[in-house]
């Protein structure tokens, strides 16, 4: 079984900056693409970016020139910079990657916390 680790979320003021990153327990093949999820208080999860094996990158309108995903293919790892963060960005954020065969992880998610 993989396990998906996140780390790097925290409380912040409104305009602040982020950087969470994700990273496997064990090495995983095959990777199809990884993303990030978040959901906030009272909503469904929604996708806030992806990026594939082959470094195709897609965001949420919400997000898009804010934040900004990158990937170490090798390394399974993938990150999130977040900057100018404003209270709708609150939330915990999730790490998801998935895998040629139909496999889906999820990690534990860490929470991002915007005061205004």
């Amino acid at each position: 079984q993989v396990q998906l680790v996140e780390s790097g979320g925290g409380l912040v003021q409104a305009g602040s900056s982020l950087r969470l990153s994700c990273t496997t327990s064990r090495r995983v093949i095959d990777v199809n693409g990884m993303a990030w999820y978040r959901q906030a208080p009272g909503q469904q999860r929604e996708l806030v970016a992806g990026i594939t094996s082959s470094g195709k990158i897609s965001y949420a309108n919400s997000v898009e020139g804010r934040f900004t995903i990158s990937r170490e293919n090798v390394e399974n790892t993938v990150y999130l910079e977040m900057n100018n963060l404003n209270p709708e960005d609150t939330g915990v954020y999730y790490c998801n990657l998935q895998a040629w065969g139909g496999y889906d992880y999820w990690g534990q998610g860490t929470q991002v916390t915007v005061s205004s």
